[in-house]
């Protein structure tokens, strides 16, 4: 008779993006039994869908793209979901990003992954919210994460916690974490446009690539242009 895993359980929404894949090592890290849930809101592309899919193929990890296009026109006013508005092309501020929030994404998003996690025996779920989102994401913020524990500790009979484990880092610090834990960065896909090389100019582009600069790397996916702060400039 099989007996049943005693491995720890965690869900961990993964995007396929530089931090969720980042986050999803760290889970493995600690030793979870992971269940990667990725997301289709109506984004303007699926390319980081489809990085997620092969990493957890490559990995074996349990993985399910979840369709939740019908909210598209409940939460679609954002330029990451409006394939007619113009995208940003400039680095994270507040007075040009704005436009590539998505509202209440997260709250969505970590809704559906505890009650995911609540069923499949999970005590933990994880996201990538990181201290550079914080000036323009408020479902990133250290009081949202706080106030979403608070909910998940009650909302149902078992509490889930809600786990971000570089919360007040940079995307550098993520990135250092992620070198110690030899992730392959090419498997990931940053860029909020969705073309066969990524842009180089989005703010997600650029934050991306001043990473690798702060520590001396070059990043291994492929750019149509990489921005002047980035380390290596020449154009792929």
């Amino acid at each position: 008779m099989t007996q049943p895993s005693t491995t720890p359980r965690a869900v961990v929404i993964y995007s396929g993006g530089m931090d969720s894949l980042t986050v999803l090592h760290n889970a493995l890290e600690a030793g979870f039994e992971v269940h990667a849930l990725s997301f289709h809101y109506g984004q303007r592309h699926a390319r980081e869908l489809d990085a997620a899919r092969r990493v957890c193929e490559q990995l074996n990890i349990a993985h399910q793209v979840i369709d939740i296009r019908a909210i598209h026109s409940l939460i679609g006013n954002s330029a990451l979901t409006d394939s007619e508005r113009e995208m940003p092309r400039a680095d994270y501020a507040e007075d040009n990003m704005q436009d590539t929030v998505v509202p209440n994404r997260n709250m969505i998003l970590l809704s559906l992954a505890i009650g995911h996690a609540v069923n499949t025996g999970a005590r933990v779920c994880y996201y990538g919210a990181h201290g550079g989102d914080h000036a323009i994401y408020p479902d990133c913020r250290p009081e949202f994460v706080e106030r979403m524990n608070d909910v998940a500790a009650i909302a149902n009979y078992e509490p889930v916690e809600v786990r971000t484990p570089w919360l007040h880092a940079d995307k550098s610090d993520i990135l250092a974490d992620g070198v110690r834990m030899g992730i392959d960065y090419a498997a990931s896909w940053t860029c909020y446009i969705g073309d066969e090389l990524a842009c180089g100019e989005c703010g997600s582009c650029r934050e991306r690539l001043k990473a690798f600069q702060a520590l001396g790397m070059t990043d291994p996916l492929p750019y149509r242009q990489r921005t002047p702060s980035a380390t290596d400039s020449q154009t792929d």
